[in-house]
């Protein structure tokens, strides 16, 4: 991002750093007792989505960057696994979400 480079340019790149910034602000309201547990388990996950798209981008080889996506995949269905529980336990709503 700081660096300018070509791949904080593409829409999946902002779009992933978006769903980690709301996922951070969704888990600002848990209760304090998930501090270490859910929060964190879903603020990882949200952040390794966006990471490992970033690192996908930058690889040459095709077999490298699919890698690094699916990796990005895995780490989304994390994050909506997360937030339903949240969402079963009264952590957030519909509208948060």
């Amino acid at each position: 991002m700081f660096l300018e480079l070509s791949h904080t340019k593409m829409n999946i790149f902002s779009e992933t750093q978006n769903l980690a910034v709301e996922c951070y602000q969704v888990t600002k309201s848990f209760p304090a007792d998930e501090k270490f547990a859910l929060v964190q388990q879903l603020r990882r996950a949200a952040v390794s989505v966006h990471l490992n798209v970033g690192e996908g981008c930058s690889r040459k080889s095709e077999i490298e960057r699919k890698r690094f996506f699916e990796i990005s995949r895995g780490s989304l269905i994390e994050v909506d696994a997360a937030i339903g529980i949240a969402f079963k336990l009264s952590y957030c709503n519909m509208e948060e979400i």
